[in-house]
């Protein structure tokens, strides 16, 4: 689905770049597992880095009770950004540098997510997180359930914006004699690495690594 950019959402800079559909968006949450979240209080503005995670058309957080920033996201609208960098542009300028990368800006206000739907979500989170786990370990207790606030924010209004592709140099520069290309950048995931007294390794574990 393609949707049309509100005002605080229109690209501006460099228009061709943006996306406003959401297989685009949900593809760039659904490869994070952090985003960054901005508002602010009556100390000023703030940008914390939180877990995160999608189900449909909203993005997930939790917390504690006690935390700072999600007594604000209840009470005002906030902007969660999430980035990813897929390789560094090497041009003929200094200033024709640039990279590839996807980034997605989303602005609402995040709601709090309460009784089964607050369990069903922290265990989708898990899944998330790693596929097949959530099976293996305890579940979360009543205590610790009342002690977590789960929020989520529509995606209803957001934009991407994406790059890829090799150096664009301006015609002038094309005489110089350097190396241009793109320095590919990998999320790669390493060996395991088993705690003291770790069960049999099962096989989703195994799989781990290798994977992007």
């Amino acid at each position: 689905m393609k949707t049309h950019p509100s005002p605080r959402t229109r690209v501006r800079r460099i228009p061709t770049n943006a996306a406003y559909d959401s297989a685009t968006l949900y593809a760039i949450i659904d490869d994070a597992y952090v985003c960054h979240i901005a508002f602010t209080d009556d100390n000023g503005p703030h940008c914390i880095p939180t877990a995160c995670w999608r189900e449909g058309g909203h993005l997930y957080i939790h917390g504690s009770n006690g935390s700072r920033m999600l007594k604000r996201l209840a009470e005002s609208e906030s902007c969660v950004t999430i980035t990813h960098v897929d390789g560094l542009v090497m041009a003929r300028s200094a200033f024709n540098h640039s990279m590839n990368y996807r980034s997605a800006m989303v602005y609402g206000q995040f709601e709090i997510v309460e009784g089964d739907a607050k369990r069903g979500a922290m265990e989708a989170f898990m899944e998330q997180l790693l596929p097949g786990r959530q099976a293996q370990v305890r579940g979360g207790s009543d205590k610790e359930y009342a002690a977590t606030t789960v929020m989520r924010i529509a995606l209803d209004e957001a934009a991407c914006k994406v790059r890829a592709g090799g150096p664009q140099d301006d015609a002038e520069d094309m005489a110089i004699d350097t190396w241009t290309g793109v320095l590919p950048l990998q999320r790669v995931r390493a060996a395991p690495a088993p705690a003291e007294g770790a069960g049999e390794t099962p096989g989703y574990i195994q799989q781990w690594q290798g994977k992007p």
